[in-house]
């Protein structure tokens, strides 16, 4: 349960799974390639919508893409994508799901060529290290590394992974602590 006495970033309002969520995951680094795969898919199916709205359906989004297990992701067919697009549980874009498949052969490839795809992610970091920032009021939308690493993931194929999105990737697998100065999860 999360303590609402708590002082957190004004992102996370009052929402219970909001909360939950600044409390428990965003800004805290993790390098396992299947929860970086998770949030390449969820973040990418955001593109355009609300964080909260593709949070509710985070179970759905589990177990529509095979709890986010690449190598099944990358094997979808045309019989999966038409299965997806008539999932209620999920964002029913035909090619935000066509994106997802890429994205999973394409995440494949860059684990193949640099061994992880957090050792990827990570080239682009000064000294290989996340970044930890003191915010006191906003934070960025986009920075030079989440440009640079959008634009090689583009070249690359990805798609829906712009800086912004790619952004909102660094800050929830903890690339990046944007937690402002005075929030308690710092």
């Amino acid at each position: 349960m999360t303590n609402p006495n708590l002082t957190r970033c004004a992102w996370a309002g009052t929402d219970p799974l909001y909360m939950k969520y600044h409390d428990e995951e965003w800004g805290k680094e993790t390098h396992d390639d299947k929860v970086l795969f998770e949030f390449l898919i969820l973040e990418s199916a955001q593109a355009g919508l609300s964080w909260i709205t593709i949070l509710r359906r985070r179970d759905n989004y589990r177990k529509a893409f095979a709890d986010f297990d690449v190598k099944k992701v990358a094997a979808f067919t045309d019989a999966d994508v038409e299965r997806l697009m008539q999932d209620a549980g999920i964002i029913r874009n035909r090619l935000k799901i066509l994106a997802a498949i890429t994205n999973a052969q394409l995440f494949i490839q860059v684990q193949k060529e640099f061994g992880s795809f957090d050792q990827y992610l990570y080239s682009f970091m000064p000294d290989g290290k996340p970044i930890i920032n003191h915010p006191e009021r906003s934070v960025p939308a986009s920075t030079p590394i989440s440009d640079a690493i959008s634009k090689d993931m583009k070249k690359r194929g990805f798609k829906f992974f712009g800086t912004t999105i790619c952004y909102a990737h660094m800050q929830a697998t903890g690339m990046v602590n944007d937690h402002l100065a005075t929030c308690d999860f710092r």
